[in-house]
């Protein structure tokens, strides 16, 4: 009797054993899956509010202030909460950008938003993989 409980007992851990290198193969591109959505959601999300103050500069020229602060900000959030090294370096590449273009609006010059937009798309090329 003891040897019929422990076989069932001795194979649930082989499996176990076998499955946890998996998991957390797993869980990292899990954690990335999900790093990508929270950032996606917010990031596309500023960077429209963005486009829409620059496209209405003329009646609102501070809100291309205020959209880039918005997105300066939710940046900074995004890389510290980031579990995946990939995102946290595409996050801090954008914040890099973002930092430029505020800086641009600081000194009244018109920002180049190419950049922004490049690091944006590294941003998406990390997530896609």
């Amino acid at each position: 009797m003891p040897n019929s409980l422990t076989r069932p007992a001795g194979l649930a851990v082989a499996a176990l054993i076998a499955v946890l290198p998996l998991s957390a193969v797993s869980c990292s591109a899990t954690q990335q899956a999900i790093d990508c959505g929270n950032t996606a959601v917010a990031v596309s999300s500023d960077l429209g509010q963005l486009s829409g103050a620059y496209q209405n500069a003329n009646n609102d020229p501070a809100a291309a202030g205020r959209a880039v602060a918005k997105l300066r900000t939710d940046l900074g959030k995004l890389g510290k909460n980031a579990g995946s090294a990939n995102v946290s370096k595409a996050v801090a590449d954008l914040q890099t950008q973002a930092d430029q273009v505020q800086r641009s609006i600081d000194a009244k010059q018109v920002p180049d938003l190419g950049p922004l937009g490049d690091a944006a798309g590294t941003l998406t090329q990390v997530c896609a993989r």
